[in-house]
């Protein structure tokens, strides 16, 4: 089979969906692995170890015109042009944008949206969005720092003793647990909080202190324990609780990261105006969230209400970053990461002759395949 990885063109995209590693494995399998030139140059491969690792470097146009195309990201206006009829395309292609889902099955291409496989056991070597939400968490601490014009560790000097920075962290799926375990490797003190008390044992096993929201009804229970590994939407009477243990935490908080966000949802409002208003001069947000919250004055925040997409803001002294691709800040290796998931994924459509294989009956490649109607399968 003919796979093409054509560079991804997105602004601020500095990731590509193969690696040498994975093209090597990929042609040792007997497949034909065209890549486009420079693709793999912004995460620091290069062309020449792509053709050492067996790969063909060709243009944009033959790239595409593959059998079986892997990327990063969905296609741009542009890049539709390349999609034909029979093809199959495998990457992150935003299955919650029904316009732009529907855009990409009108061409007749099979499409495998990633961000939809189901986190199960069996899944986890091709999850890219724990993959890639790793890597946000690792980043986001790293932002802050930078961000933060005091230090993370307690330090006791001849000048005098400086107390650790204080750091809150919302939301303790894959991410917000990366992003306590690097605040804690580099000397905070951190707090966290989450709508599912299932995760309590791992935040306070990575040294952190959980933020405990008691639960009032059995709605609420329910709610609380999510789905498919997924947290769902908290009823009103829990959000109005956790909001004002928030506010009082973020008041005290040097740093807060918050990772709350649904796929497909918008994300929920964790700080408002006021709460950053309260909180001390020199403080930093960031915000996992930025780009999916709700839109207020033509502008679409995130879990915080001030946060500017892919920017950076200042509102009431306090520093907000809002950068909605935290992965590609780190290329190499969110590349390396997401190239394996997607090889291991490949191995439930190729068969073991190279030819494609589309078994709609495995619980997988039927919750990706877009246009196909998953909703009778059992995820586990």
């Amino acid at each position: 089979m003919k796979i093409g990885i054509p560079a991804e063109i997105r602004p601020g995209e500095t990731r590509v969906a193969g690696t040498p590693e994975t093209v090597k494995r990929l042609a040792a399998q007997g497949h034909t692995v065209l890549i486009e030139r420079s693709a793999g140059e912004r995460a620091h491969f290069s062309d020449t170890a792509y053709a050492e690792a067996g790969a063909t470097l060709v243009g944009t146009t033959e790239a595409w015109d593959a059998d079986l195309v892997l990327k990063v990201q969905s296609p741009t206006d542009g890049e539709f042009a390349h999609l034909k009829r029979g093809r199959l395309l495998v990457g992150m292609l935003n299955p919650f944008d029904a316009d732009q889902a529907a855009r990409i099955g009108a061409t007749g291409v099979r499409a495998f949206a990633l961000e939809s496989i189901p986190r199960t056991t069996r899944a986890q070597s091709m999850d890219v969005l724990s993959s890639q939400a790793n890597i946000a968490g690792y980043k986001a601490v790293l932002l802050a720092a930078t961000l933060y014009q005091r230090f993370f560790p307690m330090l006791m000097t001849a000048a005098g003793t400086i107390k650790a920075a204080r750091v809150l962290v919302l939301g303790a799926g894959v991410a917000g647990l990366q992003a306590i375990a690097t605040a804690r490797r580099l000397g905070a003190v951190i707090e966290a909080s989450d709508v599912r008390p299932t995760v309590k044992e791992q935040i306070e096993s990575l040294g952190a202190k959980f933020l405990d929201v008691p639960y009032e009804t059995d709605e609420e229970r329910e709610a609380a324990h999510g789905v498919g590994g997924y947290a769902r939407p908290m009823p009103a009477s829990w959000l109005a609780r956790q909001s004002a243990l928030v506010h009082e935490r973020a008041r005290q908080a040097d740093i807060v990261i918050t990772t709350a966000l649904i796929q497909g949802r918008t994300a929920p409002t964790l700080l408002d105006e006021d709460t950053v208003r309260a909180m001390k001069r020199g403080s930093v947000i960031v915000d996992l969230a930025a780009g999916h919250g709700a839109v207020a004055n033509d502008r679409c925040g995130g879990n915080c209400t001030l946060t500017g997409t892919d920017e950076v803001v200042v509102r009431h002294g306090v520093h907000i970053a809002g950068y909605t691709n935290l992965p590609a800040m780190v290329a190499t290796e969110a590349s390396s990461l997401y190239a394996r998931n997607v090889l291991d994924f490949l191995k439930l459509i190729i068969d073991a002759d190279g030819q494609p294989k589309i078994d709609t009956g495995d619980d997988i490649v039927a919750a990706t395949l877009l246009g196909h109607d998953a909703s009778t399968l059992k995820i586990a």
